[in-house]
């Protein structure tokens, strides 16, 4: 495609204490990146870190142009995403975490023209959830009680996901979620809206061991998951 018609991507990563592994996943990311047939930027936003995550960032700028950092000053995982998606300007916004993102599932995202929102799901048709078991049941969980509690019928909402700007535009400033749900209650919110939800396949492979305890998440999603019933009512 040429130049001026390709779309532009703003690529969102929150991360927190990332220092000794940014660099590498950097080049990995980038190098994903020369596949897509787009304008890629990438804002890495640095949310409460200790470890001078955000001047490893900047020292990569010389290699990397299109990369940026934002900093917060609280530990907020969900609040770094929604200052990323509302302060970046891509026609595509698109969440990836720094040891989870795909060139080719951002390909297929921005070349489907009947879709608003794309999401990565590990539980499509297709998919290979090469994780944990426990992680596995975990996110099976998790949908049970999206369905339940929010009649939603999306089968996943944490992970990768591609959100054209005009829907960020219309709907992230309604979000009141942060931690682990504000990307739910985007995705709960654009498909309440009556926006085009696509859910693609993905391959699933951790890259290393989860940095945050699943038991310790547990009673904080339920809770989160309930006010956001209430917020939506």
């Amino acid at each position: 495609m040429p130049p001026s018609q390709r779309p532009s991507v703003s690529v969102v990563i929150p991360v927190h204490n990332e220092a000794d592994y940014l660099p590498t996943a950097i080049d990995r990311l980038f190098a994903e990146m020369q596949s897509v047939d787009a304008d890629v930027t990438v804002l890495v936003v640095e949310n409460g870190s200790t470890d001078g995550s955000a001047d490893v960032v900047r020292g990569l700028r010389t290699r990397y142009p299109a990369l940026d950092v934002l900093e917060l000053a609280t530990p907020d995982y969900g609040a770094a995403m929604r200052a990323g998606f509302i302060g970046t300007s891509g026609d595509w916004v698109v969440n990836f975490d720094i040891d989870y993102f795909s060139g080719e599932f951002l390909s297929t995202a921005i070349a489907l023209d009947e879709a608003d929102v794309v999401l990565a799901s590990k539980r499509a048709p297709g998919s290979d959830d090469q994780r944990s078991k426990l992680r596995k049941v975990a996110t099976w969980g998790f949908n049970v009680m999206l369905k339940t509690l929010l009649s939603s019928g999306v089968s996943d909402t944490h992970g990768m996901k591609a959100i054209r700007r005009s829907v960020i535009q219309a709907i992230a400033g309604d979000v009141v979620s942060t931690q682990d749900l504000f990307d739910t209650e985007l995705v709960i919110r654009a498909e309440r809206a009556g926006y085009r939800i696509v859910e693609v396949p993905v391959v699933v492979q951790e890259q290393r061991d989860s940095r945050s305890s699943f038991l310790k998440r547990v009673p904080r999603t339920l809770r989160g998951v309930l006010r956001m019933r209430n917020n939506l009512d």
